[in-house]
């Protein structure tokens, strides 16, 4: 996950090379009416990744897809600002990393709760939907990063 955000991976460009290419204002862009901005992806990614630190403190999420905070809107965030919305990206981050610095291989097959799919789930299943779910992600920036530069 370290590397997918701030390193050198097999599959392509990390989150921070791919950010650095764009300025404040492209950040903020829908270049089509059905695309996310990278603003609102970025959001959406930090939604999951807060809900995956709560699973962790407390063995049960909140967060599910009909959840207003899974896409927040373009003004919102806009009227945040990049600087606040890449803080809390890294900021997350960072707590997600320290939550299982200490943790063996046997907190990955710990229940929690999850609402979204109704049932307890071992610790594995979410933090690899995770490296998914950020992978995903990362690749439908390259998308709209591509469709702003044409």
């Amino acid at each position: 996950m370290r590397e997918v955000h701030d390193g050198l991976i097999w599959a392509g460009t990390s989150y921070n090379k791919r950010l650095s290419e764009l300025n404040e204002n492209e950040l903020f862009v829908r270049p089509l009416p059905s695309v996310h901005s990278i603003a609102e992806i970025i959001a959406h990614i930090i939604s999951w990744r807060k809900d995956t630190i709560l699973k962790i403190k407390t063995g049960r999420g909140e967060l599910t897809d009909s959840n207003p905070n899974n896409w927040r809107s373009n003004d919102d965030l806009k009227s945040s600002g990049w600087e606040k919305l890449r803080e809390e990206d890294n900021n997350t981050l960072r707590e997600l990393f320290q939550l299982l610095q200490d943790k063996d291989d046997t907190f990955l097959n710990e229940l929690y709760y999850d609402p979204e799919f109704k049932g307890n789930y071992p610790y594995s299943f979410v933090l690899e939907g995770m490296l998914h779910h950020d992978i995903y992600h990362l690749g439908q920036i390259g998308l709209v990063i591509k469709l702003l530069k044409e």
